[in-house]
């Protein structure tokens, strides 16, 4: 297509048209072995054998090169056979490209070069390896490497650099210094806690718990205790999660100065 949205006239070569081609399917470690060849290297031998068997399909055996097979831990087996599948219609067509790049330092530009027709499929073909020890043991390493957790347990000789785990974080001893705090308030005597209650709600009507506790110095548990006796608290708006005097213990200072009791 060019920019202005029309389709592109381009020559494409027939000069291979009449050509016959297979279509072989095969496995995916063997694709990526002849990936591994240089240029026009050679990947393999195929050998052709005829039928015994009177119209019988031909036996085709493909050895991969030596060189490509590597001298890894679970080599690839060699030896593979093409189970001969034929077209599956006589109407079916079906034609092998080709399509050269100008830059092939970037395959994936819109810019190509030359159009070809390198053949018509003739034969497909499932290129499956022969059973034997090598084929045996890559199957148990792609099962082991399958089923290997993607998480798991290292034991550490020494401890590494980057990272050293921490006995004590900043946070928790924060939080333990707060309760030892916290133990040593001793317990006042309950009328001179109320006394200290009575003092403070005569400066303000509501209070949270956590300003009682600063005025107080007492336990929290113990300071609610008192609190469930002589306050009310409040569960809804304006004044929600604060304490109250009971009406009964109400008593506040007039501007004047005079005492004087208030109910709610």
């Amino acid at each position: 297509m060019t920019e202005s949205g029309t389709a592109e006239k381009r020559n494409v070569d027939l000069s291979g048209a009449a050509r016959g081609v297979w279509l072989v399917k095969v496995p995916k470690y063997l694709s990526e072995k002849w990936k591994e060849a240089q240029g026009a290297g050679d990947v393999g031998k195929l050998r052709i054998s005829r039928s015994r068997v009177a119209g019988g399909k031909p036996e085709v055996i493909f050895s991969l090169n030596d060189q490509l097979i590597g001298n890894d831990a679970t080599p690839v087996p060699k030896d593979h056979k093409f189970v001969l599948t034929g077209m599956t219609s006589s109407a079916q067509t079906l034609t092998l490209l080709s399509q050269e790049n100008i830059d092939q330092d970037d395959p994936m530009q819109e810019t190509t070069g030359k159009l070809a027709v390198e053949g018509r499929v003739i034969q497909r073909a499932e290129c499956r390896p022969i059973v034997d020890d090598k084929y045996m043991q890559l199957k148990r390493a792609d099962l082991e490497k399958k089923n290997k957790p993607h998480r798991e347990v290292i034991k550490l000789d020494r401890a590494e650099v980057n990272y050293k785990p921490k006995a004590y974080h900043p946070a928790d001893v924060e939080a333990t210094q707060k309760k030892k705090e916290e133990g040593k308030k001793s317990r006042l005597d309950k009328d001179h806690v109320m006394d200290l209650l009575f003092s403070a709600f005569e400066k303000h009507q509501y209070y949270n718990v956590k300003d009682l506790v600063r005025i107080t110095q007492q336990p929290i548990t113990y300071l609610k205790e008192i609190l469930k006796e002589i306050c009310l608290y409040n569960m809804k708006a304006p004044h929600k999660n604060t304490w109250e005097l009971k009406p009964e213990y109400r008593h506040y200072k007039s501007k004047d100065g005079e005492a004087s009791s208030s109910t709610a």
